[in-house]
């Protein structure tokens, strides 16, 4: 089945819900409030099939003070049926949906004159000129067609059914694998819970799916799906799906956004790209009603100083997080009234100087993402992750990967997904070559490396390693490099004995393994082998989980321990301190460890002989 979403659009009482009802026998004024006012108040929803193709209308409400509701339903439009009265012509509505529509970039328009049975033909083909002429005002719409009905026309009710059912679906979309969908209505259904309703804007979703509900930070399973009234297993991207959430009463909002986890992250400060209405002016750290689909939040908006297009680069925040995704459409509004709309650039706060925030804008505006890149690659010497290209820039890791091959001087890490400068790259070598020189017997991995080097990826680390190799400074065996002028040595054997010496000199109070690796500068998986080589031999005790001593330390200290409770008759923690005055953790480690010996006895909290 192919699915297309046709909205309705209009000034208020241009029978945009009186033509959804003709088409078929839908009224979408369900509300007694609804029926009782005449208009559209909510949105509604109904749909038409025939044979593979089904066609789901949104009626929006057209009152200028529902304006909010309009943005909402638009949010998801494949085709917009455009209302105009032949009786009344353009009107102030009309103007004002058309701006959202261009805002939103919703470009296929299908209007349709109404009520053609109160026009003569000379007001009808007015009308039609006056369409023609205002659509051209507008950079992101274009006229599919221009048709006249009237309810009571029955010929011109199917002729606009035929026209709607010829309509070109989407092109074939690429796989996603992520969920995205925004709340547009929350209800309960007795015996089944919450259910949502709302259009599926990337992916799909299966029955017993785990969805995040973002701005909760819980995952909620759906237990059922509904898509124009039919139960199924699954909704996909462009279909109208009511969804039956396990989550209790009251906890879902409109506005909400339903994703799969691990693709949004929220911020409470975005920026973008907007134009003004004309004749309105939005002014620098004005208070705003910000609308991107079905969320609708105030913010305070921040101008940058250079014009681009003809509009203006900024950033917005808010008093909450907010999920949304690059070249994401929204409208601005103050009272009720459109001031502007455009598109996000960057959905996550990245804290760049506003100077060198406005080149990488410009280039996330005209989509230049190679540029885009280059910027973030200079403005992070330590690493630009790419990991959440879906949200900042709509590329999958796959085709952010292969816009990022084609920069010069930067190092791509195809595995972790970050991309860095080069000279990144020599800063690292540096960190390296700074160690090896400090101690030619150092024996390092890439993975013992990055313990030092946090901010650097294993793979920049192997490749800055491989370096010293062609430069015949380093030479690697079986994972460990070592330096070339050490000639060829065992390295097991060698590092045996430094370990050795180094818990014997230290006596009664060894380093801990890992301090002890890191002031040898060797791998630590290495270190652990070591110092298991030499327990098995007996040359050192292990006596707790950080705590090593050499046998000949220990048996000094087990000697101590037993003149204590010869002459005292007893060692507890108090007694053994006296004797010896190191720390705590030393002391209750080799209390425990008399615990082996046969002639000695625990009670309570003292070590006795039996």
């Amino acid at each position: 089945m192919n699915y297309i979403i046709v909205g309705t659009a209009g000034h208020i009482d241009h029978g945009k819900t009186a033509l959804i009802e003709a088409i078929n026998g839908y009224n979408g004024d369900e509300t007694e409030e609804e029926k009782k006012r005449g208009i559209t108040i909510d949105l509604s929803f109904s749909n038409i099939s025939k044979d593979d193709k089904n066609i789901a209308f949104i009626d929006v409400p057209g009152h200028e003070k529902l304006l909010k509701n309009m943005i909402s339903g638009a949010f998801g439009f494949d085709a917009v049926i455009f209302c105009i009265a032949s009786n009344e012509g353009i009107m102030p509505q009309t103007i004002e949906h058309l701006e959202v529509l261009n805002f939103l970039n919703i470009k296929n328009l299908i209007f349709v004159i109404t009520k053609s049975d109160l026009a003569t033909l000379e007001q009808v083909k007015k009308i039609k000129l006056d369409i023609k002429t205002l659509v051209k005002e507008y950079e992101n719409l274009q006229i599919l067609d221009i048709l006249t009905t009237s309810i009571k026309d029955k010929n011109s009710i199917e002729n606009l059914k035929d026209y709607l059912f010829k309509l070109n679906e989407k092109g074939e979309q690429k796989e996603e694998k992520f969920f995205r969908y925004y709340i547009d209505r929350v209800f309960s259904v007795k015996g089944f819970g919450e259910v949502a309703t709302g259009t599926v804007l990337n992916g799909k979703i299966n029955k017993d799916d785990k969805v995040l509900v973002s701005e909760l930070s819980k995952e909620i399973t759906v237990k059922n799906i509904e898509v124009h009234h039919q139960s199924v297993q699954s909704a996909y991207k462009h279909q109208r799906a009511a969804l039956n959430l396990n989550i209790p009463h009251g906890k879902l909002k409109k506005g909400y956004l339903l994703t799969t986890k691990g693709y949004f992250r929220g911020f409470d400060t975005i920026e973008l790209f907007f134009k003004e209405v004309a004749g309105k002016t939005v002014a620098h750290n004005q208070q705003v009603q910000f609308v991107c689909g079905s969320k609708s939040l105030t913010g305070k908006i921040q101008l940058y100083s250079e014009r681009v297009d003809n509009g203006y680069l900024a950033k917005i925040t808010f008093k909450e997080k907010v999920y949304l995704m690059h070249k994401d459409r929204f409208v601005l509004l103050s009272n009720g009234n459109v001031l502007g709309g455009g598109e996000v650039l960057d959905p996550l706060n990245d804290p760049i100087k506003k100077n060198k925030k406005i080149p990488l804008l410009k280039a996330l505006k005209r989509g230049d993402y190679k540029e885009a890149f280059k910027h973030l690659c200079e403005n992070h010497k330590k690493g630009f992750g790419i990991v959440s290209s879906i949200q900042r820039f709509a590329l999958t890791h796959k085709e952010a990967l292969e816009i990022a091959k084609e920069i010069d001087d930067i190092f791509v890490d195809e595995k972790e997904l970050v991309l860095y400068p080069i000279k990144t790259k020599e800063i690292v070598k540096e960190i390296i070559k700074n160690i090896y020189q400090k101690n030619r017997y150092a024996f390092l991995t890439p993975a013992s490396l990055n313990l030092r080097i946090k901010w650097a990826s294993i793979s920049l680390i192997k490749s800055s390693l491989e370096n010293f190799i062609k430069d015949s400074f380093l030479k690697e065996t079986n994972g460990i490099y070592k330096r070339v002028d050490i000639g060829e040595i065992d390295i097991e054997k060698e590092l045996e004995k430094k370990v050795l010496e180094i818990l014997q000199n230290e006596g009664f109070t060894p380093t801990a393994p890992y301090n002890l690796y890191d002031r040898l500068d060797i791998d630590r998986k290495l270190g652990d082998k070591t110092l298991k080589r030499l327990t098995s031999s007996k040359k050192v005790v292990r006596i707790s989980h950080n705590l090593f001593i050499t046998s000949q330390n220990l048996s000094k200290i087990v000697s101590l321990q037993k003149e204590i409770i010869k002459n005292e008759g007893y060692i507890d923690i108090k007694k053994f301190k006296e004797k010896l005055p190191i720390s705590r953790k030393y002391l209750i480690g080799y209390l425990d460890y008399l615990d082996n010996f046969d002639d000695i006895k625990k009670i309570e909290n003292r070590r006795v002989f039996r």
